[in-house]
């Protein structure tokens, strides 16, 4: 996390803001692009999309309540994997908006989706990028992914997940094809 003051400012203004109900309810937060988020060709830099995508998760983890259960049992969020489309740059000064909804979980991951909206302008409404996210939540104590299940439960969220769409699928089983490569994969098989 190398955004420090939007990461304050979040930790400040989140308690004030309503309530979100898991999985119907949007994270929407918004923000422009400022200089240090440039790369070279004067577009916001791809990194900088990934770290403007914890702020979203942050947020959704604070407002949906997980996230008192996440600090009153040191428990740590983690990311496991995530892909990105890029379909319109950002650019300096540019206002979006960051929309952040859980879309299914499983055993112990949930799937987000996060997307990045031009907030005004003559691009306003336009898709800039849009990610799918797999995380979950460690608990180091125990040496182990806390279930889902209990998580909801935290907030009294009954419900089984939404239904994984076709999209969601695929992301999961390629994410579960690079996993099982990664553990068979050894430096001396590279060239």
């Amino acid at each position: 996390m190398n955004l420090w003051l939007r990461l304050f400012w979040l930790l400040i203004t989140a308690p004030f803001r309503p309530a979100l109900v898991l999985p119907d309810q949007t994270s929407v937060l918004t923000f422009r692009v400022l200089p240090n988020d440039l790369d070279p060709s004067l577009h916001m830099n791809n990194g900088r999309y990934l770290a403007i995508m914890d702020l979203g998760r942050i947020d959704l983890l604070i407002r949906s309540g997980i996230g008192r259960a996440v600090w009153r049992n040191k428990w740590t969020p983690v990311a496991n994997a995530a892909i990105v489309r890029f379909r319109r740059e950002l650019r300096v000064f540019e206002r979006y908006r960051l929309e952040t909804r859980t879309l299914a979980w499983f055993e112990n991951a949930v799937i987000i989706e996060q997307t990045f909206v031009f907030a005004g302008g003559e691009r306003d409404g336009q898709i800039a990028a849009r990610a799918i996210f797999k995380g979950a939540i460690y608990d180091r104590s125990a040496r182990r992914y806390v279930p889902v299940a209990d998580l909801m439960d935290t907030i009294g969220v009954a419900q089984a997940s939404p239904a994984p769409t076709a999209e969601v699928e695929a992301f999961v089983a390629a994410d579960r094809a690079m996993r099982d490569t990664g553990r068979t994969l050894r430096l001396d098989d590279e060239t």
